[in-house]
């Protein structure tokens, strides 16, 4: 099997309106860096607008293009890990259809990695063009607050743009976990990795495909599979808990043998109230915890291909390739 030097990999949902302005600037840069040596992969992440069908037409005119059609919208983060696992270059360059990161940046994200001996070139956001002041806010303290949570430090103020090795890659591949948060799992493998600071620009076209919803939901992934902070803040509320407990149980006892008859029902509610908050949210914390394992031990494929478009080269380890059936002719 030929191995191209460079592989773009670009998950994509619903992004019609970007794909052909995608194709042509992502093929300059490659020919720019490798020459003819590349193949660019993109993933219809079950997109509801014609994305997949433009990517036929543009795999059918393309050689070095190859698109895969997932079964059904599997996420942003599987998406990108059933491009990464098909993909065959001994580089990969991970960007996102929307263009808000330039790929024209390739040339100088491979030339440090060259000199600097890297096996990961990050990209590090300087600048965020078409953010509301509440997303650069929120994604500025989520990040600060996961570098102080985990173990694996994980770099600021970046997204899934990134140029990795090939060894890399097959470390990263390694990792079968379903809940996954790309950007922590590639921290977490080690090697030289190196940041790359540049300006990120507005969409194309189009909306985001992560909102508020989908956001919090990545956040959590990344809380709950890169730290257990969070359960040992449960121990730690439940013991600070426990010695409220205690104390209130002794004012209760000195007043109860004074004579003094105990009033305050608003107050009694109020501790009431927020004990059963906190126990609230400490069950729910370990039941998370508890519907990861049950979701992991199911060992199911982490995405289903359901059709291919161009020539594949890599081969698929995670997932599961759906194979085309014939029609019986009656």
């Amino acid at each position: 099997m030929h191995r191209p030097a460079l592989s773009i990999v670009v998950p994509c949902y619903n992004e019609a309106a970007c794909l052909d302005l995608l194709h042509a600037r992502i093929t300059g840069a490659a020919q720019s860096a490798v020459g003819d040596d590349y193949e660019i992969v993109l993933i219809n992440d079950g997109s509801r607008d014609d994305s997949w069908s433009v990517m036929q037409r543009l795999a059918a005119a393309d050689p070095r293009l190859v698109a895969i059609n997932l079964s059904r919208n599997h996420g942003h983060q599987l998406a990108l890990t059933a491009g990464l696992d098909l993909c065959a270059g001994a580089q990969i360059l991970i960007i996102d259809a929307d263009l808000q990161d330039p790929p024209e940046l390739l040339p100088q994200m491979r030339a440090a990695m060259a000199e600097q001996q890297a096996d990961v070139v990050y990209a590090v956001r300087r600048q965020r063009a078409g953010e509301t002041v509440f997303k650069k806010a929120t994604a500025a303290a989520f990040y600060r607050l996961l570098t102080k949570m985990t173990d694996t430090p994980i770099p600021v103020d970046t997204g899934d743009f990134r140029l990795m090795s090939r060894r890399a890659l097959d470390a990263f591949l390694s990792l079968p976990e379903q809940a996954r948060f790309i950007r922590g799992m590639v921290a977490w493998i080690g090697f030289r990795q190196i940041p790359f600071a540049y300006d990120r620009a507005e969409r194309h076209a189009g909306e985001t495909n992560y909102p508020l919803a989908k956001m919090m939901r990545l956040a959590f992934d990344a809380m709950t599979g890169f730290s257990t902070a969070p359960l040992r803040f449960a121990s730690h509320a439940g013991l600070a808990l426990t010695g409220v407990s205690l104390l209130l149980f002794v004012y209760i006892a000195i007043g109860w043998l004074s004579g003094s008859a105990v009033q305050g029902w608003t107050s009694t509610m109020l501790v009431t109230v927020f004990l059963g908050a906190v126990q609230m949210f400490v069950l729910g914390m370990i039941g998370e915890y508890l519907g990861r394992l049950y979701v992991e031990s199911k060992r199911r494929p982490l995405y289903i291909v359901a059709d291919i478009a161009g020539p594949i080269q890599g081969k698929a380890t995670l997932g599961f390739r759906a194979e085309p059936t014939e029609t019986p002719v009656t």
